[in-house]
């Protein structure tokens, strides 16, 4: 099969796009994850953790392509008189993947708003280059796993998956400088971004509860539709931008009513 074909080039650049917008909740992650780290390796820490999260990528893609009825299979069922479920490789990684990014969301959350930081400007000891890039990648493959499946709908060609993988993670690398440096920049939108965090994770959640057959008391559980996900993320971000202005107006108000 050629792969420079009209057909394969515009699968190729389907695959990249797709890449691209379920690879937000990741890359602001990756923003997160780095600030944990010394100032003067956090440029290291992105551009290795997500270079490495690459070349896994790629092996779990190699591994899903040959193996993907493992991965989708239920290996572990129970059922009781309030839950029951049917627990497949793909629900395990999901739903262990969005509890972690609920865990960390709450927790900088929580750090955020700890009394102690405020009167004593107490700050968390800095995480190791190596923790803050095992988690990284960790946490990357579990973005993937949904995106890879996504790309086999539309394409049982290995390499061009392979290269939209490579050119979608590249271009991470060189957003994720720009995503940690606005960040930086504007500490405000941090509140928002751990809210983003926490929305994911309950994504994640409901995903992979719905995958594994989850029911409590007989009521299934349902799988947040991506279009709701974006629809409450825009809201988010229109509500932030709207509170920002009105406080820099109510500032710029404040401070006229002094000067009279």
């Amino acid at each position: 099969m050629d792969i420079f074909s009209i057909a394969n080039l515009t699968t190729l650049f389907m695959l990249i796009l797709l890449q691209a917008v379920l690879g937000f909740d990741n890359l602001l992650y990756v923003s997160m994850e780095s600030k944990r780290v010394a100032e003067d390796r956090q440029k290291y820490v992105r551009t290795m953790g997500i270079g490495l999260a690459i070349a896994l990528r790629i092996v779990l893609l190699f591994v899903v392509v040959h193996a993907i009825g493992a991965f989708e299979d239920p290996f572990w069922r129970f059922e009781t008189s309030f839950v029951s479920a049917a627990i497949s490789g793909h629900a395990l990684i999901v739903l262990l993947g969005g509890g972690f990014i609920l865990y960390t969301a709450v927790k900088e959350i929580y750090h955020m708003l700890a009394p102690i930081d405020i009167e004593h400007g107490h700050e968390k000891a800095p995480r190791s280059v190596a923790n803050a890039i095992f988690w990284i990648v960790l946490m990357n493959l579990v973005f993937s796993f949904d995106s890879i499946l996504s790309a086999i709908a539309l394409t049982k060609n290995f390499w061009i998956m392979a290269i939209a993988i490579v050119i979608s993670g590249s271009l991470m690398i060189w957003l994720a400088d720009r995503v940690s440096r606005f960040l930086q920049r504007n500490r405000m939108y941090e509140v928002l971004g751990l809210f983003i965090l926490l929305l994911v994770g309950v994504m994640l959640v409901s995903e992979g509860g719905h995958l594994a057959g989850l029911e409590f008391f007989g009521h299934e559980v349902h799988a947040m539709s991506k279009s709701t996900f974006y629809f409450v993320l825009a809201v988010l971000i229109v509500v932030d931008i709207v509170q920002g202005r009105y406080q820099r107006k109510l500032l710029q108000a404040s401070d006229e009513g002094r000067s009279i």
